[in-house]
C-alpha cells in the first residue's frame, strides 16, 4: 500500500503566483526526519510496534517498503490514517538484497533491524539529496563499538553481529552526529545492552526516538521533553535586525534543514543577513543558483557561508527543486516574486513532503499544477 496520493505522482512542477497573504489552518505532516529513525527503531524491538502520524512522504514510504523486503509486516490500519503496524515475522536464514535501498539517504538506519532479524546487514551506499559529502565512517565507528565487524567495497558495505552481546557499550562521538548518535540507540536495543554514549546529537529527531523507545518499554536516557506546538502569527511590525541563520549540532544550535527556508524569507525582510551550513557543504551549491535565477543578489563568503541584504525584488522564472530543502526554499521564494514561478523536480519535495503544495493552496497560495 503506498501512501502518497496518486494525484501527485503525475505532477512534477508547480507555478506560484503572488496573491494575498496567506492566512487560515493546516495540519502540519509528521517529520520524516523524525518518521525514519522511528521505523527502524520500531523493527529494532523485535515485536509489534504501532506509530502514528507517520507522513506520507516518499522517503517514507521507501524506508516501509525496504522493512517490508526485510521479512517484516507493515500494516495500515483503516480507521487510522497516518498509522503503521510494525511486526516482525519469521525469517529467513539469509539476508535479503535491498538495492532499493541506495535511493534514500536513511537507509543506514536499516542496519539495526537487519542485524535483529538475521545477524547481518547488507546494505548500498546511500543516495539522498546532493548536498556534500556526507560520509559513514562514524556509523562504522558505532558498530565497531559493539565489537560488530565492518566490511567494505564499491558497491556498499555489511556489518556482522558480534559473536558475543556485551553488558555495556561506552562511546564518545566526536561531533554531535544525528544519524550516528540514532544508529548507537538502535544498536544497543538490538544488543539488548547498556550504552553510555557522549557528545550525543539532542535534536528532537534523536529524542523523540529516545521517547517512544522508552513508551515501548525500553529504559533509554532519561529526558525531558515540553510540547512540540509551534503557533505562528502575523507580524504587527517588522523588527529590521539581522537575522543569522548559522547551522549547528549544538543542542540548542539551529537544524540545518530550516536554514534554506530562512534563507527565501530573509528576502523579504529589511536588514543584512547571515547564513552558513557547515554540516552539509553542498546545500549552497544547490540553493543559491536558483534563488539567483529569481534575481537575488547573494554574496558568497565561502562555499558554506553567504550573506545578503533585503529586502530585495524577486521575478517570477523557471526554477528546480535538486534536492528537499531547496524545493520547500524555491516555493517561499516564488510567493513573493513578481509574475509566475515554476517550480520542476517536485519528486525531489515529495521525499520529504507529501504535497506541500496543497498545504499552501489551503492558506490561499495562488499554485498551478503542470502536468508531466
Amino acid at each position: 500500500m503506498n501512501l502518497v496520493h496518486a494525484r501527485t505522482r503525475d505532477v512534477d512542477a508547480v507555478t506560484v503566483r503572488p496573491g494575498r497573504p496567506l492566512a487560515g489552518t493546516v495540519r502540519v505532516d509528521g517529520s520524516k526526519n523524525a518518521a525514519l529513525p522511528l521505523l527502524a527503531a520500531a523493527a529494532s524491538l523485535g515485536r509489534a510496534v504501532h506509530l502514528s502520524g507517520v507522513p506520507a512522504s516518499a522517503d517514507v514510504q521507501r524506508m516501509l517498503d525496504l522493512l517490508e523486503q526485510a521479512g517484516y509486516h507493515v500494516a495500515y490500519p483503516v480507521a487510522e490514517p497516518g498509522a503503521v503496524v510494525i511486526t516482525p515475522e519469521k525469517q529467513s536464514s539469509k539476508a535479503p538484497g535491498l538495492s532499493d535501498a541506495a535511493r534514500i539517504r536513511a537507509s543506514y538506519y536499516l542496519v539495526a533491524p537487519l542485524l535483529a532479524a538475521y545477524g547481518q546487514a547488507a546494505l548500498p551506499w546511500p543516495g539522498g539529496c546532493q548536498i556534500g559529502d556526507r560520509g559513514m565512517e562514524l556509523h562504522f565507528t558505532v558498530y565497531e563499538a559493539f565489537g560488530d565487524i565492518v566490511l567494505l567495497d564499491d558497491t556498499g558495505y555489511r556489518v556482522l553481529a558480534a559473536d558475543q552481546t556485551r553488558d555495556k557499550v561506552v562511546l564518545a562521538l566526536p561531533f554531535r552526529s544525528r544519524g550516528a548518535s540514532i544508529a548507537a540507540i538502535c544498536r544497543a536495543v538490538v544488543a539488548g545492552c547498556r550504552l553510555e554514549l557522549g557528545t550525543p546529537n539532542l535534536s528532537p529527531e534523536t529524542t523523540g526516538v529516545l521517547t517512544a523507545l522508552r513508551s515501548a518499554g525500553w529504559a533509554g536516557v532519561p529526558l525531558t521533553l515540553t510540547p512540540d506546538a509551534i503557533t505562528v502569527h502575523r507580524p504587527r511590525t517588522v523588527s529590521g535586525g539581522p537575522l543569522q541563520a548559522i547551522a549547528s549540532l549544538t543542542p540548542d544550535g539551529l537544524d540545518a534543514d530550516f536554514e534554506p527556508a530562512l534563507m527565501a524569507l530573509a528576502l523579504t525582510l529589511p536588514g543584512t543577513h547571515l547564513f552558513a551550513d557547515d554540516i552539509n557543504p553542498g546545500r549552497h551549491g544547490n540553493l543559491l543558483p536558483q534563488l539567483t535565477r529569481l534575481g537575488a543578489v547573494i554574496e558568497e563568503l565561502s562555499p558554506t557561508r553567504c550573506r545578503l541584504s533585503g529586502p530585495q525584488r524577486l521575478n517570477g522564472t523557471p526554477v528546480k527543486a535538486t534536492d528537499i530543502r531547496t524545493g520547500s526554499a524555491l516555493l517561499i521564494a516564488g510567493l513573493g516574486a513578481r509574475g509566475a514561478t515554476t517550480v520542476s523536480g517536485l519528486d525531489q519535495l515529495r521525499r520529504g513532503h507529501a504535497d506541500l503544495p496543497a498545504k499552501l493552496r489551503t492558506l490561499g497560495a495562488d499554485l498551478t499544477d503542470v502536468p508531466r
